[in-house]
């Protein structure tokens, strides 16, 4: 049977997920606020896989309060994903989480997260479910050297404190890869971060480096907080390592850019290609 891949959201990484998946031969079908009723109907009911990169809102996953009957009642649907976040685990103290940590969620948006993961492991009644936690998003146009180019660039310090991060590339390398292995009914978690958790000043100083300009100033963290936004502040307010082994066991693969290193490097070269840089 061929793959018809249902992707909720066509923003930073739906969008090269749907142009990937249709280059293998999938047919794809993208459900926008835009797509009228009728298409999404019809999308749905031929839907065999479906992936949604939309979070939740405060009145919960706006998907699948839309979207929901018709996911449970699409006939050939053999497969469900979500993007979620790693930010369900909250803070560790640096420690380190991987796919059977439970997760502490540590704010009202994390709890959130936690609800719509369990409303899609639902799904795993009658399908595979894969619920993928990712790292800080990261790739072309979005990265630490666009930061550095527009001038918005902060290399904040506060020692210890690591990020985990992901390329986009890589999650469209994962998901497809999760979506196509042959599995029985039930619902997983995969873990989306590179091999390298990093602080933030590390990633600030590579990318000044690789363009060959002066890293910014260096600037304690007690006194960036102070004019950061509630949100800012509370991603900073978490300090976890996350691991993927067992999502690369899974899967079969390896990353394309194991570290934010090799990620900005190939940023960097794809803009030279494209002329760009």
């Amino acid at each position: 049977m061929q793959i018809h891949l249902v992707i909720f959201g066509l923003g930073y990484t739906g969008t090269v997920l749907a142009d990937t998946a249709a280059a293998s031969g999938m047919i794809v079908s993208g459900i926008t606020r835009a797509t009228d009723a009728a298409a999404a109907g019809a999308a749905l009911a031929a839907a065999t896989h479906a992936v949604s990169t939309v979070p939740p809102d405060d009145d919960g996953d706006p998907i699948l309060m839309r979207y929901g009957n018709e996911l449970a009642q699409a006939p050939s649907l053999r497969w469900a994903g979500y993007l979620s976040t790693t930010g369900v685990y909250g803070d560790r103290d640096g420690a380190w989480v991987d796919e059977a940590t439970a997760p502490t969620p540590g704010s009202a948006r994390a709890a959130r997260r936690v609800a719509a993961e369990a409303a899609w492991a639902r799904f795993g009644d009658r399908c595979a479910v894969d619920l993928f936690r990712l790292g800080g998003i990261y790739g072309p146009g979005r990265s630490a050297l666009d930061d550095l180019r527009a001038g918005r660039a902060r290399r904040v310090v506060k020692p210890g404190h690591a990020f985990s991060r992901i390329h986009r590339d890589d999650i469209v390398q994962a998901v497809l890869a999760a979506m196509q292995q042959p599995r029985d009914p039930g619902a997983r978690v995969l873990h989306l971060v590179d091999d390298e958790p990093a602080e933030s000043a590390v990633v600030i100083e590579e990318a000044a480096k690789l363009l060959g300009v002066p890293a910014p100033p260096e600037i304690p963290y007690a006194t960036a907080s102070t004019t950061m936004s509630p949100m800012a502040r509370s991603f900073w307010a978490e300090n976890r390592k996350v691991s993927s082994r067992a999502t690369r066991e899974a899967l079969g693969i390896a990353w394309r850019y194991p570290s934010y290193r090799e990620g900005l490097r190939g940023i960097l070269a794809e803009e030279r290609v494209q002329g760009l840089a």
